[in-house]
């Protein structure tokens, strides 16, 4: 009962397997081998962008930190929602690339900014001239923290607002293809269409080894985004090795099916939890998150059955009253299985 999180499975099959491949033989190194070029040439297929430059990175905060300091300077702010995953899990890398930028946080429900407090906050930044901080972009995460997806237009009504002051918006996805998935939507739909300039296509939480894509879609940035990929200590040598698991996950859509697999799992799992009494959803399960609250007793039950997820907050023990309830993450990713979310369930029961 594997629920810590998507990021503690293996590696798909067939993306092992095309790094096995690309280990013959000697290619060109950093990034000039065919298959890079390859990958290159499908994501802007995908995402219908022909122009869009392309860039792998082996860490969803290289893709993220990078990608902020492309797009904002030092004494910008980066807008974001409080429980952004560039705010609570980076260890403040998008302040150290960006040399200084501040997170300026948002308030909202599920973990997606609310657009009135959004423009608020935006129009109050920068007020004092340059004593302040200055306006510098926004960066929203889909999937969310707390599992919830944005719809292609709740992206475009925060890219509006961003476009009222002139803002570039990067898009954190990490779990992009969960959220795609759930929406129904097309790469476009959800991108740059919907006003996105920036966008972390995340593949290590959704069945790769280590590799995620920054895609821009103003290729104006591109040579300062490829100078700090270089100077930040993210360009790879042999990079085929990027690559190679890359052009695995897109073929054959295998990155939509793993989604797909993972978010089914989380709906099981979600209308399980949903039927026990003592136990309430938190969040809406809209990818692979589940987000619940359950008696301290059940949890206990789970914890010396072996089940693997966190308490969330961490701050909570398993020590005390057995009525009390806990909250809890479960995530679920392309290697969870029906067994599992079934075991599960009958321990929470």
């Amino acid at each position: 009962m594997h629920f810590a999180s998507d990021n503690t499975a293996g590696v798909a099959p067939a993306i092992l397997a095309a790094l096995s491949a690309a280990n013959a033989g000697h290619v060109p190194s950093y990034g000039a081998d065919s298959l890079s070029a390859e990958v290159v040439a499908r994501l802007r297929a995908i995402f219908e962008a022909p122009e869009a430059a392309v860039y792998l990175v082996p860490t969803g905060t290289a893709a993220n930190a990078l990608s902020c300091a492309a797009l904002t300077q030092p004494w910008g702010a980066i807008f974001c929602h409080r429980n952004a995953h560039i705010e609570e899990d980076e260890c403040g890398a998008p302040e150290f690339y960006t040399g200084g930028a501040k997170l300026v946080l948002v308030d909202g429900a599920d973990a997606k900014m609310d657009p009135g407090a959004l423009r608020r906050i935006i129009a109050h930044t920068g007020r004092g001239g340059i004593h302040n901080v200055q306006r510098g972009m926004v960066s929203l995460t889909n999937a969310t923290e707390a599992g919830a997806v944005y719809t292609p237009a709740e992206v475009a009504a925060i890219c509006a607002i961003a476009r009222d002051f002139k803002l570039p918006v990067h898009m954190d996805g990490a779990r992009f293809a969960n959220a795609l998935v759930s929406a129904g939507c097309t790469p476009a739909e959800m991108t740059w269409k919907a006003g996105v300039e920036a966008l972390s296509f995340g593949g290590t939480k959704n069945g790769c080894m280590g590799v995620e894509a920054v895609i821009l879609f103003n290729p104006a940035r591109a040579h300062e985004f490829e100078t700090r990929r270089k100077r930040g200590g993210h360009l790879f040598s042999k990079h085929r090795f990027l690559a190679a698991q890359m052009a695995a996950y897109l073929e054959g859509d295998l990155w939509l099916d793993l989604a797909r697999h993972a978010n089914a799992m989380a709906a099981r799992l979600s209308a399980g939890i949903r039927t026990v009494p003592g136990a309430h959803l938190l969040h809406p399960t809209d990818a692979n998150e589940v987000f619940a609250a359950f008696p301290r007793g059940a949890h206990r039950r789970l914890h010396a059955a072996g089940a693997a997820y966190y308490l969330w907050p961490f701050d909570q023990s398993l020590e005390g009253d057995a009525a009390e309830a806990l909250s809890a993450r479960m995530v679920t990713s392309w290697a969870t299985t029906e067994a599992e979310v079934e075991t599960f369930l009958a321990h929470l029961k």
